[in-house]
């Protein structure tokens, strides 16, 4: 026995207890709606190899996260995918395989997944009767109830815990029972008080062993689904604030006790051959191994791609002025990197800069008339900072009385017997939106509201919070306009809108960043400190908060002088052009988008599934001087972080740099692979069909587990992939002695690298590829430009 008591736990139901928390943290997170943020799905597989990771998915998950073969056969016949690349690729992955069986591999249909069937399964094939997706629902009914945001009329389920909530509704619940499982309803009452002691007793009635134990969790976990990943969100907030959640242990218990309900279903030889391959090590196949070395052979094929852009001739540029006649810095964003090139095309005066979209302030903003207090920061950081709406007490109440009554008829609309009689009274009042968004009528609003306020910062704090971010962002001289750009996305009637916002405001635009930066920056008590400090901002400069709407490419300064104001004359003119020219770039790649005029009307089309590609297409991150880049054709495909390891004191901000910009670049880029590569699990579905659940998630349709990840629609036309499924290329500018010494003090950065899950290349002062790193913190020569393509 395991358990002796309820209150007397043996050694190795401790090792159960440490091997259920280490299948949790191998969940990827999902965040709510209102807050979604890019996440690297393959989060706990970040010490593995891409080839383990392929064989542990494939076994627990019943997914094969690899580029499609025929996708990477089309890029061979394309040319982008050369020779050299797949014999590097199969070097370095330890295959002695010719070329040419590669490529008859390579024109081979990509392997299925073979899952290890669990009891569910199991009990399916033996009845006929589908347990895998009636489990699913029923788990998925509670989860609905308990987790609900709002959305629902009723009270969430009660309970103080989830294993206590579901307890009660599995007792009470007959539709197992109807559907042939009978004593569903007694048995859940009879279950133990606590999860783990149910979690315990499920594993010795099931004949689970230690060793299974482990790949078991990960497998029930993994096949839930948005389920797991929506609790291991709330969890990783929790332990962002200082406590924990064992809401993923109860789910754990949860499926455990339905297998163990189901096992008299499943053949006793079946199950025991199950548990015997979850007790195995999951070894790579040879299907694993080549898999991993054509994911390779796509990487390095775009990183040598890179390279050659970066060591071809800088374009022509005229001189540039002593001072630039205008700064602007935007989110590194991949959305970015097209508009400050033609921003830059438009006078050799101007100057742009990239920089994460919170701009260094770690905020918790509160919002105008409301309670809520949302941090306005990546999810790896917390906040340290407090703002708020800079308004008149008096006008601040008025807002929240207009809040509290919007909400109170936003109830009343949607109630199960009120919603009738709105529906009736005020339903005519909708026809005008209806039309003008059918139509596509008009154009998104501009952001509005009172600017936001840094709580507690005094003159001398406030210096030393701007003097930071100056320093990280590289700014030491300044034009008369600098220009601060957070980004957001406008779009209508889209449930999963905060994906296309500003993943580093934490999935909410950059407005706040922006203003607030920009007010602390414009304050005379603040610059007067730090002239005192040293960094002496000229009397003409002024700091102007703006908007960059990706969706329509247009920006909108806020807060910003009056428009005579000689200084924004040419500013608003020089943002005018550039709009145009993005849009006119950005228009033939969207479909059916026609000419650049339609982009304006796609952000207030409520059926358009593809406003924008997002980020579709991301594959780089590049911190160096913009003159490595400038005047340069990314293809909007690169993170852009300004960065000049000549003026970096004890290359401090190479290490934030390193450890959180990108990192996060990293979970953007491998959610789109993960999209791409495994849809059923880390995709979204067809965006066509969501549904919103409890207002914290879509389903695909009117079920299942929540859809997490990218839609079908943000990935792939119609025709073919938008995105290539590459793992990111980091470039950085810097001595090999520096980036080598911030691997070894952080070691979950360093196995990202060591495990090929990110690609580092670092540059030299002329902006070329002068060597690699090849794990273990060593670093190899670069071996050359692109290779020729394949005849």
């Amino acid at each position: 026995m395991l358990i002796k008591s309820r209150d007397h736990y043996t050694g190795p139901f401790l090792e159960i207890v440490a091997a259920a928390r280490a299948a949790a943290e191998a969940v990827p997170p999902a965040f709510p709606l209102h807050a979604t943020v890019a996440v690297n799905p393959y989060l706990g597989q970040a010490d593995r190899p891409f080839a383990e990771t392929v064989a542990r998915l494939s076994a627990l998950a019943g997914v094969r996260p690899v580029p499609p073969r025929a996708h990477l056969l089309a890029e061979w016949e394309a040319g982008r995918l050369a020779a050299p690349d797949l014999e590097e690729a199969l070097a370095r992955e330890g295959l002695a395989l010719p070329l040419a069986d590669a490529l008859a591999a390579l024109a081979r249909p990509t392997p299925a997944p073979a899952p290890i069937p669990l009891v569910a399964d199991l009990a399916a094939r033996a009845t006929g009767t589908d347990w895998p997706a009636i489990v699913l629902d029923r788990i998925g009914a509670c989860l609905a109830a308990r987790l609900d945001r709002g959305q629902a009329a009723w009270p969430p389920l009660p309970g103080r815990t989830l294993w206590e909530a579901w307890r009660n509704w599995a007792s009470q619940d007959l539709t197992p029972e109807i559907l042939g499982l009978r004593g569903f309803a007694a048995r859940a009452a009879a279950l133990p008080d606590e999860p783990w002691a149910a979690l315990a007793l499920s594993l010795e009635s099931l004949g689970i062993g230690h060793d299974a134990a482990g790949p078991c969790f990960e497998a029930l976990l993994l096949r839930l689904g948005g389920w797991s990943q929506t609790l291991r969100g709330l969890a990783w907030d929790a332990e962002r604030e200082g406590t924990r959640a064992d809401s993923l242990t109860d789910l754990l218990a949860i499926r455990l006790a339905w297998e163990e309900a189901l096992v008299d279903l499943a053949p006793p030889d079946a199950w025991a051959a199950s548990r015997a391959a979850l007790a195995r090590p999951l070894v790579p196949s040879a299907e694993d191994r080549l898999d991993a070395a054509f994911q390779l052979a796509a990487d390095l094929a775009q990183a040598r791609r890179l390279a050659a852009t970066l060591a071809a001739p800088a374009p022509p540029a005229p001189p540039a002025p002593e001072r630039p006649v205008l700064q602007a810095a935007f989110c590194i964003d991949v959305r970015s990197e097209p508009f400050r090139r033609h921003l830059e095309s438009l006078d050799p005066g101007i100057e742009t800069l990239g920089f994460a979209g919170f701009f260094g302030l770690p905020l918790a903003h509160r919002t105008f008339g409301g309670d809520e207090v949302a941090p306005h920061l990546p999810v790896l950081l917390n906040p340290a900072l407090r703002s708020a709406p800079d308004i008149a007490p008096e006008a601040e109440g008025a807002a929240r009385i207009r809040a509290r009554a919007a909400r109170a008829w936003k109830r009343f609309a949607r109630a199960a017997v009120s919603s009738f009689a709105y529906v009736e009274a005020a339903g005519p009042l909708h026809l005008w939106p209806l039309l003008r968004d059918s139509l596509r009528l008009g154009a998104p609003a501009a952001p509005a509201g009172p600017p936001p306020r840094i709580e507690g910062l005094d003159p001398e704090a406030g210096a030393a919070t701007a003097q930071a971010v100056l320093a990280a962002m590289g700014l030491r001289r300044f034009a008369p306009v600098v220009l601060l750009a957070g980004h957001g996305a406008a779009v209508t009637a889209n449930p999963q809108e905060s994906a296309l916002h500003c993943g580093a405001c934490g999935g909410r635009t950059g407005e706040t960043s922006a203003r607030a930066l920009a007010r602390l920056l414009n304050d005379p008590a603040v610059r007067a400190a730090l002239s005192a400090r040293g960094v002496a901002i000229p009397e003409d400069t002024v700091f102007v908060a703006a908007l960059h709407e990706t969706t329509t490419d247009a920006v909108h300064l806020l807060d910003a002088p009056p428009p005579g104001d000689p200084r924004l004359r040419p500013v608003r003119a020089w943002l005018e052009a550039a709009s145009r020219l993005a849009r006119a770039a950005r228009a033939p790649t969207l479909p059916g988008a026609g000419d650049a005029r339609a982009l304006l009307a796609r952000a207030r089309d409520w059926a358009e599934t593809r406003p924008e590609w997002g980020l579709a297409g991301c594959a780089a991150f590049v911190a160096a001087p913009r003159a490595r880049t400038r005047g340069r054709d990314l293809e909007g495909r690169a993170f852009l972080h300004s960065y000049d390891w000549r003026s970096d004191a004890d290359f401090a901000t190479l290490e934030l740099i390193l450890t959180a910009p990108v990192v996060v670049a990293s979970w953007i880029a491998l959610q789109y692979h993960g999209s791409v590569t495994a849809p059923a699990l880390f995709g979204a579905g067809d965006k066509a069909l969501h549904n919103v659940v409890g207002g914290f998630g879509v389903h695909e349709g009117n079920g299942g587990p929540p859809r997490t990840g990218l839609a079908w629609q943000s990935v792939h036309d119609g025709e073919r992939l938008r995105h290539d499924p590459l793992r990111l290329t980091v470039l950085v500018e810097a001595p090999e002695a520096a980036i080598t010494a911030i691997l070894s003090r952080h070691a979950s950065v360093r196995a990202l690298f060591d495990a090929g899950w990110l690609h580092l290349l670092r540059l030299d002062e002329a902006g070329r590829v002068a060597s690699r790193y090849a794990g273990g913190l060593a670093w190899q020569p670069w071996e050359g430009a692109a290779p020729a393509a394949a005849a």
